[in-house]
């Protein structure tokens, strides 16, 4: 014998979200499309501002109260200049122009 189709399996339930894939749920919700909202860039680098170790003003834009490197996913910048901030700040760390972390939580 053959392979059972997905529809002739028989037996068991099939869960609430098997019956509304794709479409427009009974309780107005689109369960289609894309979800990710477009906010657009939350720290704009100028275009004749340089990103260099020695510009600490612009890094500590990126860099968290903690000490942490904001991510590119929360800063919202190119993937060339999220390269060029991260070896930026990594330089700055180890010149001792910016902190490496803050104290422990409490």
């Amino acid at each position: 014998m053959g392979r059972r189709s997905a529809d002739n399996r028989g037996g068991g339930r099939r869960g609430s979200m098997d019956r509304n894939r794709g479409g427009d749920d009974d309780r107005g919700f689109d369960r289609g499309g894309d979800r990710r909202m477009s906010r657009g860039a939350r720290f704009q680098i100028p275009s004749q501002e340089s990103i260099d170790y020695k510009n600490i003003a612009l890094l500590q834009k990126f860099v968290t109260e903690r000490g942490k490197m904001v991510s590119r996913r929360f800063s919202g910048i190119s993937a060339k200049e999220q390269r060029a901030v991260s070896i930026a700040i990594k330089r700055a760390r180890y010149l001792g122009l910016l902190s490496v972390g803050s104290a422990k939580r409490k």
